[in-house]
């Protein structure tokens, strides 16, 4: 049904454009435009992560060089850099925000728990962590960071089961990375991984009256008194598996109820790692193996900043950087779901180095992705004469 479509356009039919027009709508992002609509603008964006293109100008160079198949694509008419550069500036950034909300969720029931979680667990498991993404302070000066440096930070919710990111919020680098807490809403019987740089008992307390689970590294400063012990397989990496309270005058008044303290080896790191848990039914090994999940969104921002581009911004703007930054999302959600629907055993970099390559060619997108013997390559046959 994909005969005579370009791939880029093939990719496209696997947006929810209704979803993006609602969207559209809210924010009012079509208003007295004739030409380079929302739509257009969504399509130029994720024509320019996927080409892996640097800068605003490499990308309207790319696009003009075939500019007889721009309609096709699906990117419209009228694309100067002119154009993209005041829609990036103008547009809401709220829109595309919305709509990566909208990617995320169709992202997280369409694909699959990953094979390699092995917690007999059946809530959600999410690691929230953050990023920061170092800006030039003369071009972004709306975001200091440092004397001579600005920057932005990402705090991530990711979904450990599916490799999804559930919640992506974009604040100033300034921000504590505490407070990012105060954005979530907690499922109930959810569980929820941090590092120690969360540690807020009264932000950790409010988990708890939710009904949710979480699991924090332990600061060195921890004031606890062990009430009881469980015991522990010493064959295992697990140290100690204890119950008891906090200590500390303000950390018992922000958290007056017991908590679980589990010490393990962590052998890949070599260090020893002691977590808090409010869950007393998992076992300690299952409490470590959680906490060793929390690398996942550590792994995801390495890649995105490697295979998207969220480090070399086409817009000096605020609102031209959050645009970017939901588009590279929307666009890893895209291919995920690509990856899900058509049921490909390859990875999402295989994939965004396929599609990188070609994107205005019109092979079915199903036979491009899917698994070709590259071995069977005809050599050229030297048996034949030489003029020289």
């Amino acid at each position: 049904m994909n005969q005579g479509k370009y791939v880029f356009a093939q990719v496209a039919d696997f947006l929810p454009q209704r979803a993006f027009d609602r969207c559209v709508e809210q924010y009012d992002g079509n208003a007295r435009v004739r030409h380079f609509t929302c739509w257009n603008q969504l399509q130029c964006m994720m024509f320019g992560q996927l080409c892996c293109r640097e800068s605003l100008s490499d990308l309207i160079l790319g696009i003009n060089a075939h500019r007889g198949k721009t309609y096709h694509l699906g990117l419209g008419t009228k694309i100067t850099k002119s154009n993209l550069a005041k829609a990036n500036k103008n547009r809401d950034w709220r829109i595309f925000a919305e709509f990566a909300s909208c990617m995320i969720d169709l992202a997280r029931k369409t694909c699959m728990t990953d094979k390699d979680f092995a917690v007999a667990f059946d809530g959600p498991v999410y690691a929230f962590d953050s990023t920061t993404i170092d800006l030039c302070l003369n071009l972004f000066w709306w975001a200091p960071f440092r004397k001579a440096k600005a920057g932005i930070k990402l705090h991530t919710l990711y979904d450990v089961r599916t490799s999804i990111p559930s919640l992506i919020n974009i604040t100033d680098a300034l921000t504590h990375d505490v407070n990012a807490l105060d954005f979530l809403d907690y499922e109930k019987g959810g569980f929820y991984i941090f590092d120690r740089g969360y540690v807020d008992f009264h932000r950790l307390y409010k988990i708890n009256q939710e009904n949710a689970f979480f699991i924090v590294r332990a600061k060195n400063s921890l004031k606890f008194k062990r009430m009881y012990s469980l015991p522990v397989d010493k064959q295992s990496n697990i140290c100690s598996d204890q119950i008891g309270k906090l200590t500390g005058f303000y950390s018992l008044k922000d958290y007056p109820e017991k908590l679980r303290r589990v010490k393990f080896y962590d052998e890949e790191n070599q260090q020893y790692i002691t977590v808090l848990s409010n869950n007393f039914e998992l076992s300690p090994v299952d409490i470590a193996l959680l906490y060793r999940y929390r690398w996942k969104v550590e792994i995801f921002f390495r890649w995105i900043k490697q295979h998207l581009r969220i480090k070399s911004f086409w817009g000096t703007t605020e609102n031209a950087v959050k645009i970017q930054i939901y588009v590279a999302i929307i666009t890893y959600t895209l291919v995920s779901i690509i990856k899900s629907k058509l049921n490909l055993d390859k990875s999402t970099y295989e994939m965004l180095q396929i599609l990188s390559l070609s994107l205005i060619d019109k092979t079915p997108i199903i036979e491009l992705l899917t698994n070709q013997n590259y071995q069977n390559v005809k050599e050229q046959n030297y048996n034949q004469l030489k003029l020289f």
